[in-house]
């Protein structure tokens, strides 16, 4: 009896087994994929969050403000003074005090910070 055309027993369950590893490879990564979705939105969630935070500030003076407890997003909003050199200082008009805004997002052992510096002038003496 002649050979007839088709793949032997053998010859499928080799195709079978590299098909079923690059779907589980393909699976994997799309999984990956999701989650690294997930972590950058929430990197941005972040970022936005403290960048309103920095932007709240409208009295500038030391401080040192957290956001209420509970939420996904722990904030934490520092306000501190920076020396201003002689060199910028400029006579005859009220001093500038130089603020460092400083604004960090906790969250799922994750953290990012934003940083800013402010200007005021503080009121000349009478």
């Amino acid at each position: 009896m002649g050979r007839r055309g088709g793949f032997t027993l053998l010859e499928v369950l080799v195709a079978l087994a590299i098909l079923s590893v690059a779907v589980v490879t393909m699976i994997q990564l799309f999984g990956q994929g999701l989650r690294l979705l997930k972590v950058s939105g929430d990197y941005q969630q972040a970022v936005l969050l403290a960048d309103q935070k920095a932007r709240e500030v409208e009295t500038v003076h030391e401080e040192t403000e957290t956001g209420p407890p509970g939420e996904i997003f722990q904030w934490e909003r520092r306000v501190t003074v920076m020396p201003v050199p002689e060199e910028l200082s400029v006579s005859g008009l009220a001093p500038v005090r130089l603020y460092r805004v400083t604004v960090q997002v906790r969250w799922g052992g994750r953290s990012v910070e934003v940083a800013t510096l402010r200007t005021a002038r503080e009121p000349l003496p009478q």
